[in-house]
Protein backbone atom coordinates (compact mmCIF):
# COMPACT_ATOMS: atom_id res chain seq x y z
CA UNK A 1 0.00 0.00 0.00
CA UNK A 2 1.15 3.48 -0.59
CA UNK A 3 2.41 5.29 2.70
CA UNK A 4 0.72 8.48 3.64
CA UNK A 5 1.64 11.49 5.57
CA UNK A 6 0.67 14.94 6.23
CA UNK A 7 2.39 18.12 4.98
CA UNK A 8 1.71 21.95 4.48
CA UNK A 9 1.62 22.95 0.98
CA UNK A 10 0.28 25.85 -1.97
CA UNK A 11 -2.38 24.16 -3.60
CA UNK A 12 -3.46 25.88 -6.67
CA UNK A 13 -6.47 25.27 -8.81
CA UNK A 14 -7.08 26.45 -12.58
CA UNK A 15 -10.00 25.58 -14.84
CA UNK A 16 -11.45 26.73 -17.78
CA UNK A 17 -14.83 29.30 -17.61
CA UNK A 18 -17.81 28.13 -20.14
CA UNK A 19 -15.91 24.73 -20.87
CA UNK A 20 -19.11 22.85 -22.15
CA UNK A 21 -19.77 25.63 -24.60
CA UNK A 22 -16.38 25.79 -26.02
CA UNK A 23 -16.35 22.25 -26.63
CA UNK A 24 -19.52 22.29 -28.02
CA UNK A 25 -18.85 24.40 -30.63
CA UNK A 26 -15.29 22.74 -31.41
CA UNK A 27 -14.63 20.06 -30.28
CA UNK A 28 -10.85 19.33 -31.92
CA UNK A 29 -9.47 22.87 -31.92
CA UNK A 30 -11.25 23.80 -28.26
CA UNK A 31 -8.85 20.56 -27.34
CA UNK A 32 -6.03 21.81 -29.33
CA UNK A 33 -6.25 25.10 -27.52
CA UNK A 34 -6.50 23.37 -24.23
CA UNK A 35 -3.27 21.31 -24.56
CA UNK A 36 -1.35 24.59 -25.95
CA UNK A 37 -2.44 26.42 -22.67
CA UNK A 38 -1.81 23.70 -20.28
CA UNK A 39 1.90 23.33 -21.29
CA UNK A 40 1.90 27.01 -20.75
CA UNK A 41 1.03 26.49 -17.41
CA UNK A 42 2.93 23.42 -16.75
CA UNK A 43 6.49 25.68 -17.93
CA UNK A 44 5.66 28.65 -15.72
CA UNK A 45 4.45 26.34 -12.98
CA UNK A 46 7.75 24.26 -12.94
CA UNK A 47 9.39 27.76 -13.44
CA UNK A 48 8.38 28.88 -10.33
CA UNK A 49 9.50 25.70 -8.09
CA UNK A 50 5.78 23.72 -8.39
CA UNK A 51 4.92 20.31 -9.31
CA UNK A 52 1.48 19.49 -11.45
CA UNK A 53 -0.11 17.00 -9.37
CA UNK A 54 -3.46 16.49 -11.79
CA UNK A 55 -4.69 17.33 -15.38
CA UNK A 56 -8.47 16.06 -15.74
CA UNK A 57 -11.52 17.47 -17.66
CA UNK A 58 -10.40 20.78 -18.07
CA UNK A 59 -8.58 21.51 -14.52
CA UNK A 60 -4.76 21.51 -13.97
CA UNK A 61 -3.87 20.69 -9.84
CA UNK A 62 -0.40 21.77 -8.90
CA UNK A 63 1.10 22.76 -5.27
CA UNK A 64 3.99 24.48 -4.68
CA UNK A 65 6.56 24.99 -1.65
CA UNK A 66 6.60 28.34 -1.66
CA UNK A 67 3.64 30.72 -1.44
CA UNK A 68 4.56 33.60 -2.80
CA UNK A 69 5.99 31.37 -6.03
CA UNK A 70 2.66 29.99 -6.29
CA UNK A 71 1.50 33.33 -6.60
CA UNK A 72 3.88 34.64 -8.36
CA UNK A 73 3.38 31.51 -10.62
CA UNK A 74 -0.48 32.04 -11.09
CA UNK A 75 0.35 35.91 -12.04
CA UNK A 76 2.47 34.86 -14.70
CA UNK A 77 0.22 32.10 -16.13
CA UNK A 78 -2.93 35.18 -16.61
CA UNK A 79 -0.71 37.42 -17.99
CA UNK A 80 0.71 34.77 -20.45
CA UNK A 81 -2.85 33.47 -21.25
CA UNK A 82 -4.09 36.71 -21.62
CA UNK A 83 -1.85 37.45 -23.88
CA UNK A 84 -2.35 34.42 -25.85
CA UNK A 85 -6.62 35.54 -25.98
CA UNK A 86 -5.89 38.76 -27.61
CA UNK A 87 -4.91 37.22 -30.82
CA UNK A 88 -7.38 34.93 -31.04
CA UNK A 89 -11.36 35.31 -31.93
CA UNK A 90 -13.38 36.11 -28.80
CA UNK A 91 -15.57 32.85 -29.71
CA UNK A 92 -12.49 30.95 -29.04
CA UNK A 93 -10.97 32.83 -26.01
CA UNK A 94 -9.91 30.15 -23.32
CA UNK A 95 -10.15 32.13 -20.15
CA UNK A 96 -9.16 29.86 -16.87
CA UNK A 97 -9.80 30.83 -13.04
CA UNK A 98 -7.51 30.13 -10.50
CA UNK A 99 -7.70 29.85 -6.48
CA UNK A 100 -5.12 29.55 -4.16
CA UNK A 101 -4.97 28.09 -0.74
CA UNK A 102 -1.72 27.63 1.79
CA UNK A 103 -3.39 24.40 4.27
CA UNK A 104 -2.27 21.34 5.69
CA UNK A 105 -3.17 18.02 3.16
CA UNK A 106 -2.83 14.36 3.00
CA UNK A 107 0.16 13.47 0.65
CA UNK A 108 -0.60 9.66 -1.17
CA UNK A 109 2.15 8.90 -3.25
CA UNK A 110 2.01 11.94 -6.28
CA UNK A 111 -1.32 13.10 -5.18
CA UNK A 112 -2.63 14.87 -2.47
CA UNK A 113 -6.26 15.56 -0.69
CA UNK A 114 -8.17 17.28 2.47
CA UNK A 115 -9.68 20.04 3.26
CA UNK A 116 -7.15 22.13 1.71
CA UNK A 117 -7.36 20.60 -1.42
CA UNK A 118 -11.29 21.36 -1.66
CA UNK A 119 -10.78 24.62 -0.74
CA UNK A 120 -8.52 25.19 -3.54
CA UNK A 121 -11.13 24.07 -5.88
CA UNK A 122 -13.65 26.34 -4.00
CA UNK A 123 -11.72 29.54 -4.34
CA UNK A 124 -11.10 28.79 -7.99
CA UNK A 125 -14.99 28.47 -8.67
CA UNK A 126 -15.59 31.69 -7.39
CA UNK A 127 -13.23 33.68 -9.94
CA UNK A 128 -13.49 35.67 -12.40
CA UNK A 129 -13.06 34.52 -15.38
CA UNK A 130 -9.16 35.11 -16.47
CA UNK A 131 -8.59 36.12 -12.02
CA UNK A 132 -7.61 34.60 -9.19
CA UNK A 133 -8.87 34.27 -5.63
CA UNK A 134 -6.80 33.66 -2.50
CA UNK A 135 -7.30 32.22 1.08
CA UNK A 136 -6.62 34.38 4.06
CA UNK A 137 -3.79 32.03 4.79
CA UNK A 138 -2.21 32.55 1.20
CA UNK A 139 -2.82 36.52 2.00
CA UNK A 140 -1.14 36.46 4.78
CA UNK A 141 2.34 35.10 3.70
CA UNK A 142 1.84 37.47 0.41
CA UNK A 143 0.47 40.77 1.29
CA UNK A 144 3.78 42.31 1.84
CA UNK A 145 5.48 40.32 -0.64
CA UNK A 146 4.25 40.66 -4.52
CA UNK A 147 3.29 44.30 -5.86
CA UNK A 148 -0.44 43.31 -6.47
CA UNK A 149 -3.34 44.62 -4.86
CA UNK A 150 -6.17 42.86 -3.36
CA UNK A 151 -9.47 43.04 -2.82
CA UNK A 152 -11.45 41.19 0.05
CA UNK A 153 -14.38 38.68 -1.08
CA UNK A 154 -15.92 38.03 2.30
CA UNK A 155 -16.24 35.00 3.79
CA UNK A 156 -16.68 31.88 1.38
CA UNK A 157 -18.53 29.06 2.39
CA UNK A 158 -16.59 26.13 2.79
CA UNK A 159 -17.88 22.39 3.45
CA UNK A 160 -16.67 21.36 6.70
CA UNK A 161 -15.01 24.33 7.57
CA UNK A 162 -17.47 26.18 10.25
CA UNK A 163 -17.75 30.30 9.54
CA UNK A 164 -16.38 29.81 5.85
CA UNK A 165 -13.03 30.91 4.14
CA UNK A 166 -12.29 34.52 4.28
CA UNK A 167 -11.01 35.09 0.45
CA UNK A 168 -9.23 37.84 -1.61
CA UNK A 169 -9.32 38.79 -5.32
CA UNK A 170 -6.07 39.65 -6.63
CA UNK A 171 -6.00 42.67 -8.38
CA UNK A 172 -3.20 41.79 -11.78
CA UNK A 173 -4.54 44.62 -14.01
CA UNK A 174 -7.78 46.56 -14.52
CA UNK A 175 -10.60 45.67 -13.09
CA UNK A 176 -12.80 42.45 -13.73
CA UNK A 177 -16.11 43.68 -15.32
CA UNK A 178 -17.87 41.50 -12.52
CA UNK A 179 -17.63 40.70 -9.36
CA UNK A 180 -16.43 37.35 -7.75
CA UNK A 181 -19.71 35.26 -7.70
CA UNK A 182 -20.32 33.02 -5.26
CA UNK A 183 -21.15 30.05 -6.53
CA UNK A 184 -19.83 28.46 -9.86
CA UNK A 185 -23.08 28.57 -12.22
CA UNK A 186 -23.10 32.60 -11.57
CA UNK A 187 -20.28 33.30 -13.56
CA UNK A 188 -20.65 35.70 -16.33
CA UNK A 189 -18.79 35.18 -19.81
CA UNK A 190 -16.52 38.11 -20.60
CA UNK A 191 -14.90 38.99 -23.50
CA UNK A 192 -11.72 40.10 -22.25
CA UNK A 193 -8.40 41.93 -23.95
CA UNK A 194 -4.85 42.28 -22.69
CA UNK A 195 -5.33 44.21 -19.25
CA UNK A 196 -3.46 47.11 -18.86
CA UNK A 197 -0.04 46.52 -16.44
CA UNK A 198 0.05 47.91 -12.84
CA UNK A 199 1.94 50.93 -13.86
CA UNK A 200 -0.79 51.86 -16.42
CA UNK A 201 -3.13 51.64 -13.89
CA UNK A 202 -1.42 53.64 -11.38
CA UNK A 203 -0.70 56.71 -13.77
CA UNK A 204 -4.81 56.75 -14.89
CA UNK A 205 -4.99 57.10 -10.72
CA UNK A 206 -2.92 60.03 -10.41
CA UNK A 207 -4.41 61.65 -14.22
CA UNK A 208 -7.78 61.57 -12.11
CA UNK A 209 -6.86 62.79 -9.11
CA UNK A 210 -4.83 65.97 -11.19
CA UNK A 211 -8.06 66.32 -12.83
CA UNK A 212 -9.74 66.92 -9.58
CA UNK A 213 -6.78 69.36 -8.42
CA UNK A 214 -6.71 71.39 -11.25
CA UNK A 215 -10.92 71.82 -10.57
CA UNK A 216 -9.74 72.50 -7.06
CA UNK A 217 -7.53 75.27 -8.09
CA UNK A 218 -9.79 77.01 -10.70
CA UNK A 219 -12.51 77.56 -8.27
CA UNK A 220 -10.22 78.91 -5.39
CA UNK A 221 -9.14 81.17 -8.45
CA UNK A 222 -12.28 82.22 -9.37
CA UNK A 223 -13.32 82.90 -5.57
CA UNK A 224 -10.46 85.71 -5.75
CA UNK A 225 -11.17 86.88 -9.01
CA UNK A 226 -14.71 87.59 -7.77
CA UNK A 227 -14.33 88.86 -4.38
CA UNK A 228 -17.26 89.98 -2.68
CA UNK A 229 -15.55 89.40 0.91
CA UNK A 230 -16.97 85.52 1.46
CA UNK A 231 -14.84 82.36 0.77
CA UNK A 232 -17.88 80.24 -0.97
CA UNK A 233 -14.90 78.22 -2.98
CA UNK A 234 -14.57 76.34 0.48
CA UNK A 235 -17.18 74.09 0.20
CA UNK A 236 -16.74 72.64 -3.40
CA UNK A 237 -12.93 72.15 -2.48
CA UNK A 238 -14.23 70.72 0.46
CA UNK A 239 -16.10 68.05 -1.49
CA UNK A 240 -13.70 67.34 -4.04
CA UNK A 241 -11.30 66.62 -1.20
CA UNK A 242 -13.78 64.13 0.37
CA UNK A 243 -14.83 62.65 -3.77
CA UNK A 244 -10.39 62.30 -4.14
CA UNK A 245 -10.48 60.55 -0.13
CA UNK A 246 -13.36 58.02 -1.22
CA UNK A 247 -11.53 56.89 -4.39
CA UNK A 248 -8.37 56.57 -3.05
CA UNK A 249 -10.01 54.52 0.41
CA UNK A 250 -11.96 52.44 -2.35
CA UNK A 251 -8.80 51.77 -4.44
CA UNK A 252 -6.31 51.14 -2.20
CA UNK A 253 -4.41 48.24 -1.59
CA UNK A 254 -2.25 49.22 1.66
CA UNK A 255 -4.52 49.86 4.16
CA UNK A 256 -7.92 48.07 5.26
CA UNK A 257 -10.09 49.87 2.55
CA UNK A 258 -13.43 50.21 5.39
CA UNK A 259 -10.95 51.93 8.13
CA UNK A 260 -9.44 54.18 5.16
CA UNK A 261 -13.31 54.94 4.50
CA UNK A 262 -13.93 55.78 8.13
CA UNK A 263 -10.90 58.18 8.29
CA UNK A 264 -11.69 60.10 5.39
CA UNK A 265 -15.31 60.83 6.66
CA UNK A 266 -14.38 61.51 9.14
CA UNK A 267 -11.62 64.44 8.16
CA UNK A 268 -14.45 65.35 5.91
CA UNK A 269 -16.78 65.89 8.90
CA UNK A 270 -14.28 67.62 10.36
CA UNK A 271 -14.17 70.29 7.74
CA UNK A 272 -17.42 70.92 7.84
CA UNK A 273 -17.53 71.76 11.13
CA UNK A 274 -15.08 74.10 10.87
CA UNK A 275 -16.50 75.83 7.98
CA UNK A 276 -19.79 76.02 9.47
CA UNK A 277 -18.51 77.12 13.13
CA UNK A 278 -20.80 78.89 15.52
CA UNK A 279 -18.82 77.58 18.72
CA UNK A 280 -19.88 74.31 18.88
CA UNK A 281 -17.66 71.43 18.26
CA UNK A 282 -20.62 68.90 17.42
CA UNK A 283 -18.07 66.70 14.65
CA UNK A 284 -17.29 65.29 18.25
CA UNK A 285 -20.05 63.10 18.71
CA UNK A 286 -20.13 61.52 14.75
CA UNK A 287 -16.51 60.95 15.18
CA UNK A 288 -16.78 58.82 18.47
CA UNK A 289 -19.46 56.68 16.44
CA UNK A 290 -17.05 56.17 13.59
CA UNK A 291 -13.62 55.21 16.26
CA UNK A 292 -16.56 52.73 17.58
CA UNK A 293 -16.92 51.39 14.17
CA UNK A 294 -13.55 51.52 13.19
CA UNK A 295 -12.49 49.66 16.49
CA UNK A 296 -15.04 46.58 15.71
CA UNK A 297 -13.32 46.56 12.24
CA UNK A 298 -10.06 46.39 13.32
CA UNK A 299 -10.93 43.72 16.39
CA UNK A 300 -12.62 41.59 13.90
CA UNK A 301 -9.59 42.19 10.89
CA UNK A 302 -7.29 40.68 13.45
CA UNK A 303 -9.49 37.68 14.18
CA UNK A 304 -10.14 37.05 10.47
CA UNK A 305 -14.24 36.64 10.97
CA UNK A 306 -14.53 39.99 8.43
Amino acid sequence: MTETSRKLTTIFSADVQDYTRLMRNDEEGTLATLKRYRDAMARLIEAHGGRVINTWGDGVFAEFPSVVEALRAAIDVQNELAGYNASSDPDTQMLFRIGLNLGDVIAEGNDIYGDGVNIAARLQACAVAGGIVISNTVYDQVRNKVAVGFDFLGQLEVKNIDGGVPSYAVRIGAPQTDSPPTNRGSVREQTPSAPPTIVEAAVRGERSYGVLAVIAVGLVALNILTWHGEFWAAWPVLGIAMAAGLRWARTNSQFDRRLATFAVVGAGLVGVNLLSWHGTPWAIWPLLGLAVLAGIRWVKRQRGDI
